[in-house]
């Protein structure tokens, strides 16, 4: 492959692998708030005893497991993308 179509391909994984950074942050921040949710549901689902408090709770949970498989979707694209920015960088140097 030539040397000018590695360099675009390289930025091009470079700028993928940062919008994947950022969303894994964004991610994070989302299942830390998601998790104190289903906390504060699960007190309260303790203490009230009540149906309605119990569906809520388990809902919570819902939305934090959720987010939790996203994260590890992300992680694993992540992954990816950091091998592929790997292979090019090596296609690079071997070009040389």
């Amino acid at each position: 492959m030539g040397k000018k179509i590695l360099q675009s391909r390289l930025v091009d994984t470079s700028h993928q692998l940062k919008r994947l950074q950022v969303d894994y942050q964004v991610a994070e921040e989302q299942l830390v708030f998601l998790d104190h949710e289903a906390e504060d549901a699960r007190i309260r689902s303790l203490v009230s005893e009540t149906p309605i408090a119990d569906k809520e709770y388990r809902e919570a949970q819902k939305h934090a497991e959720s987010m939790r498989r996203h994260l590890r979707e992300l992680e694993t694209e992540i992954t990816k993308i950091e091998s592929l920015q790997n292979k090019l960088l090596d296609q690079i140097s071997s070009n040389r």
